[in-house]
């Protein structure tokens, strides 16, 4: 399995150098000088990291086969991935990585079915992104994600309409389990308004 690490964004400077929107915790062990990353798409990679540096809190990437801002700014959007088993174990129990959460079913701590972990927003605040039970597609549907300047940030980067937001902390997410794959919610009142989202 791919586990994603980052996301290219805009070119930064003439030498192809790019910010990066980091996906991991260790982002100087994947953009180390050498490390090769896989692409998504698939026919832009794979990129061989160059060297990296930290600038007013981004981080910056030159990779080996992008040499002028032109061609960086072709990588725009690119998902840069590395393979799960390059990856080590996980010290805190407490701890997961998306690809483990992405696909959980999600059931409050009563039993009552609440859909699937669809995606994992990072926005200051890790978000559970889930699509509702039985709501193929909810393009259309109601917003159901409690605090409108959460929902307008996470429907940005890419959470649909009707899409369930749920806070990723110990508080409401009080059990996940990855083995069995199940996540149990303890909602909060109003956080969940299942008839609406379906």
């Amino acid at each position: 399995m791919r586990v994603t690490v980052g996301r290219i964004g805009r070119p930064h400077g003439v030498r192809g150098d790019v910010v990066v929107g980091v996906r991991t915790d260790e982002p100087e062990l994947r953009f180390a000088r050498g490390s090769r990353l896989d692409t998504d798409p698939v026919g832009v990679g794979p990129l061989t990291v160059a060297g990296h540096r930290w600038h007013s809190g981004d981080l910056l990437v030159r990779f080996e086969e992008i040499s002028d801002r032109t061609a960086a700014a072709e990588l725009g959007g690119t998902w840069l991935l590395v393979d799960s088993a390059a990856l080590g174990a996980l010290d805190d129990p407490d701890e997961f990585r998306d690809g483990d959460l992405v696909g959980l079913s999600v059931r409050t701590v009563d039993g009552t079915a609440v859909g699937t972990v669809a995606d994992v927003l990072h926005h200051g605040q890790d978000i559970l992104v889930i699509d509702p039970v039985g709501a193929a597609d909810t393009a259309g549907a109601a917003d159901t994600a409690g605090a409108d300047g959460v929902a307008r940030a996470a429907r940005a980067a890419g959470a649909r309409a009707g899409q369930i937001l749920i806070p990723f902390v110990k508080a409401i997410v009080p059990e996940v389990d990855i083995a069995g794959g199940v996540l149990v919610i303890d909602p909060p009142e109003g956080l969940l308004n299942l008839q609406d989202a379906t």
